[in-house]
């Protein structure tokens, strides 16, 4: 016998009669029931009961696959599609889009509601303005990521046509996402945005926040471990390498000893600037100036002039 958990121990040829059963441990199960139970009214852990639902996970990626369709129409679930049948197939994604993505704004602005006791922010009617205001903004996006798809294409002599960007590239998946989540963000939809973008960076190794403000033509090859921060700002066609972080160099706190979460923390990259592999540039004062080349595995947090080289020297070698 476990004396510590009161189970019994199996012996070598012990028959399989003499062992507990299935029904001997859910016996026992209460006991563990009640353990979580009461971690949960201690209030000591985090739980989400007796409150209003959170938006869907699974709903919030649901909504970023029916905003490609509409973004990049033809090439992901719907591939059938013609110049007869287009508008009607846009008019059923659209009014399906405009339904869940009101309904899913809306459970996010109730929870931030009940979360911080405000009086009535009338969530259901936000929801709807907030989701009409988002569907809008889509011609003007797909615009945007037809550059983003053609500096991808004028950046890398490895691609032989758009469409394989737009299928394979993982950096295209991630700033489609991105741009997705950014226009919510501006629209100031709580938990949606970062559910999404979250996503993109599970799946790309990408992780672009939404806060970010990032202009057209943005071309980001390979991407793995690419770390974009709240507060950056990029301008017109930048180019990022893998490996880089845009990061903060240090938080500040106010009087009370709380995180300052409105102040620049992250870098500025002006126009035309190229950033190549490794690097890291830190700081919410630090700008780098439009048609810069900062080259690999530098560590950056002072601001660099326009057209300006900045590279490491290279390191010893030993060959032996």
């Amino acid at each position: 016998m476990d004396i510590k958990h009161g189970l019994p121990t199996s012996n070598k040829g012990e028959c399989n009669d003499e062992r507990f059963t299935s029904c001997e441990y859910r016996t026992m199960l209460p006991d563990i029931i009640k353990d979580l139970v009461g971690s949960c009214l201690s209030q000591n852990c985090f739980e989400h009961i007796n409150a209003d639902p959170l938006p869907s996970r699974g709903k919030a990626l649901d909504l970023v696959q029916r905003c490609q369709d509409l973004l990049f129409p033809g090439y992901f679930r719907h591939q059938d599609i013609d110049k007869v049948n287009l508008e009607y197939h846009m008019g059923l994604e659209v009014s399906a889009l405009y339904d869940r993505l009101a309904a899913e704004i809306t459970y996010a602005i109730r929870h931030e509601c009940v979360r911080h006791n405000k009086t009535c922010q009338h969530c259901d009617q936000q929801g709807k303005e907030k989701a009409f205001a988002f569907l809008q903004s889509l011609g003007e996006m797909r615009q945007v990521l037809a550059t983003d798809v053609r500096a991808t294409y004028d950046g890398d002599p490895a691609v032989s046509s758009y469409d394989e960007i737009i299928f394979c590239y993982p950096g295209i998946q991630a700033i489609t996402i991105y741009r997705i989540a950014h226009r919510l963000y501006e629209l100031e939809v709580p938990i949606l945005p970062r559910i999404m973008t979250e996503y993109a960076h599970s799946v790309t190794g990408i992780d672009i926040h939404p806060g970010a403000q990032i202009g057209e033509s943005f071309f980001i090859d390979h991407g793995t471990g690419v770390v974009i921060g709240q507060t950056c700002e990029i301008g017109n066609q930048v180019k990022i390498y893998q490996g880089v972080t845009l990061g903060a160099l240090s938080f500040t706190r106010d009087q009370s000893g709380k995180l300052d979460r409105h102040r620049k923390r992250h870098p500025t990259l002006e126009d035309n600037v190229t950033v190549y592999a490794g690097t890291t540039i830190l700081g919410g004062d630090t700008i780098i100036g439009k048609n810069s080349v900062v080259g690999g595995n530098v560590w950056l947090t002072k601001s660099i002039p326009p057209n300006t080289k900045v590279l490491l020297n290279p390191p010893e070698l030993i060959i032996k």
